[in-house]
Formats: structure tokens, sequence, C-alpha cells
């Protein structure tokens, strides 16, 4: 599992996108919309701009005191399609089997930018996804109404994407009372809406699951899923103390500094460090190897560079160490790369 802090700036601006076009389509203004959080209207749709889980609470924020649309959070998740979530969307429309989608979807939810923890399950003849928004939104209410009913939104707009536009759950339940300024409802969502329930649960019946999957690729599917793998070990990279870490180590990855000198960067012990780097799965040593390959791939892929060269940029006394740390890394030599 990927722990992301809430500040982190490690996520792609997909859901941000989506309540900025909702709500400019509504007449608000970019600097209405955008207010404090810190992006600036160019950036909303780029694909190089990164945003924290704070960033997107604030346009959540914002999108509750601007709106006065009922079904705004819902609204906003039905426009977030497989086609939105770039790798992640295309390996849920490649998973073989219905089941298998369900459980990709849970598995690499990180990728998603999630405000909320989601969970799968089977029990008889129902299928139940269970949606609970990040702690952080629990003691504001109608933020956590917002993540919710917006999730919620999303999760319908992605299995009619994958199921046909027929799917429809069998009912709803949400861990509120209804309320005044926003709502979901049976017209709205095509099922029945029950309020103050335990939990925020869509069920719907299981043999959706159980219908072929006509875009399912067994061939294409494999491969997405070793993408998603990397794309989840560059988000852990970047975030938590090992994205600390990993910022550190790029300032100068020729001379990179000791996991002494590291900690005492971050006024840690090394100790504490070392059991902070082990919770993400990770040593410094690998960390640095890691930071080292994604450089030398992209040099021998992107670049006229020499190996010396290279070896010089990363660190190494010379090629031949490089060559054999590369061939360590990869199971592959730098030549091998270069004719890929």
């Amino acid at each position: 599992m990927v722990h992301v802090g809430l500040n982190e700036k490690v996520h792609e601006p997909t859901k941000l996108a989506a309540v900025f076009d909702a709500l400019v389509n509504q007449g608000f203004s970019a600097q209405e919309i955008l207010r404090d959080i810190d992006v600036a209207p160019g950036q909303v749709h780029s694909p190089r701009t990164r945003i924290s889980l704070k960033q997107l609470m604030g346009a959540y924020q914002n999108a509750i005191a601007l709106s006065a649309d009922r079904h705004l959070p819902y609204r906003i998740g039905t426009t977030i399609h497989l086609s939105t979530y770039g790798m992640y969307g295309y390996a849920l429309l490649c998973c073989p089997d219905f089941r298998r989608a369900m459980e990709f979807a849970a598995r690499y939810h990180a990728l998603a930018a999630p405000l909320a923890a989601i969970e799968f399950r089977e029990e008889r003849d129902g299928a139940i996804w269970h949606i609970e928004p990040t702690t952080h939104a629990v003691a504001d209410r109608r933020l956590y109404r917002f993540i919710a009913e917006l999730q919620i939104g999303v999760h319908i707009s992605l299995m009619r994407d994958i199921m046909g536009t027929g799917f429809t759950p069998r009912h709803i339940s949400l861990a509120y009372r209804e309320a005044d300024d926003f709502a979901l409802t049976a017209e709205l969502v095509g099922c029945e809406i029950r309020f103050a329930q335990p939990a925020n649960q869509i069920l719907f019946d299981a043999k959706w699951l159980d219908q072929a999957a006509t875009l399912g690729n067994r061939t294409t599917y494999p491969t997405v899923l070793a993408l998603c793998d990397e794309l989840l070990d560059d988000l852990k990279l970047r975030s938590g103390t090992a994205g600390k870490i990993r910022a550190i180590l790029l300032r100068d990855i020729a001379n990179p500094p000791t996991f002494a000198a590291t900690a005492k960067l971050l006024n840690a012990s090394t100790r504490s460090l070392r059991r902070q780097l082990q919770q993400q799965g990770i040593s410094f040593r690998g960390l640095l190897d890691e930071l080292r390959t994604q450089l030398a791939l992209k040099f021998l892929r992107n670049t006229d560079m020499a190996n010396d060269d290279i070896a010089l940029a990363l660190g190494f006394s010379d090629a031949a160490n490089f060559r054999r740390a590369f061939h360590r890394w990869t199971d592959k030599s730098p030549s091998e790369v270069r004719a890929e």
C-alpha cells in the first residue's frame, strides 16, 4: 500500500480539472474556483502538473461554497471516465473479466488521487463497493458528504464504461442523513438511496460480474499491469520519507550524501529514518539504485551520452563499474538498451 501525505504534490490533476470544468460551465471564474489552492488556471489541465490531496480538498471546499447545484458532486464524478485516468483507466478496460477489474480498481486506487478508501467484496448474489472518505474530511461533514457522493459518481461512471451504459446499482447506502444543500436522489442515480446507514456502499447484482468483458484483452493486460506497477513504484518514490530522500539525492546524484548525512538533513536519527523507510518497503541503497536506474535509462534512450559520461553523471568512478551496476539493476547491458 502507498501512503501519501496530505501536502505531497504527487497526483495528476484529473479530479481538480473535473471540478474546474463543472464550475466554469456554471459561470464561475477561474479565480473563484482556484482560490487559496496555489494552482494557476493554465496548470489545471496540464499533464505536467502535480497536486496534493490538500489542494484537491481545497477545490472541493470552494465548490461547496460557490455552487447551489444539489447534485454537483455526483455530476462531477460522472464526468470522469476511463479515458480520463490514462494508464490506470486503460488497464481497467483491458481486464479480461469484470471481477479482475474490480480487484484492479481497489489495488491501484492510489493512482487516482484518492480522498476516499475503497473496498470491494461479494456477498451471496450481491457485490458491494465500500467507500469511506479520508480521515482528513471527517471533521468537515459537508466535505465528507461531497467526497462520498463524488466518488460514488466516479464508480458508477467507470462501471458503466466497463460493463455498459445499462449498469445500475441495486441500491446505495450513505452513512449520513439527507441534507438540504446537496444530496443523491433515486431519480439522479437510477436506484434507491438509503440514508443514515452504517456505511457508504454501492450494492449491485453480482450477475453483472459474470458478463463477458468484450473489451478485455488477455494479451495486453499483463503489459499494462506492469506499467501500473511502475507508476505505483514511482508514486512511492515521490511520497513520504522516500520522497524527501529522493529530492535530497537528486540535488547531486553524482555525489550523494551518506545515509547518516541524509538523516541529519531531515532532522531525524538514523534509526528513525531506517524504520520509516522499512515501513514504505524500501531501503536507502535501494532508493539510490532506483534513481540511478531511472536516470541511466533516460540517458541511454534519449541522449547520445557516452557510457563514460553517464558513469560520471551518476557518481561511478568509470564506465566499467557503471556497466556492472546497470546489469545488476536491469539484467541488461547499456548497449542492449540503446538498441531497443
